[in-house]
């Protein structure tokens, strides 16, 4: 099994503005052999109901990925996706193939 590339835009704190709102600065990380599946109709309806989004897709992250995916956009499948909830993870060691992290997504723009 081999995942596909994802680009994650990884925010970094800039400053501030004029309102003393924090403003940002993105770069384009790669990530290669992130697996993408696809949530069930119940998963779907669950997240509806619990935090108001549309799951579209889950991520598995690769093991040993160091990056921030909690409230990112992630582009894959020529579309642009948003993270929601915080990720899922497992203890590298116990978990036998090469993915440890779970991360959902919705459409974003």
């Amino acid at each position: 099994m081999k995942g596909v590339s994802v680009t994650l835009k990884k925010k970094t704190l800039t400053g501030k503005d004029s309102f003393n709102a924090p403003t940002y600065s993105t770069t384009d990380v790669v990530v290669n052999n992130v697996l993408i599946g696809e949530p069930t109709s119940e998963q779907i309806v669950e997240d509806l109901n619990l935090y108001g989004k549309h799951l579209a897709y889950t991520l598995a992250i690769p093991k040993g990925d160091e990056n921030d995916w909690t409230d990112t956009e992630v582009v894959f499948f020529g579309e642009t996706f948003k993270t929601y909830g915080e990720p899922t993870q497992g203890i590298e060691s116990l978990i036998p193939l090469s993915w440890n992290k779970k991360v959902k997504v919705e459409r974003y723009g």
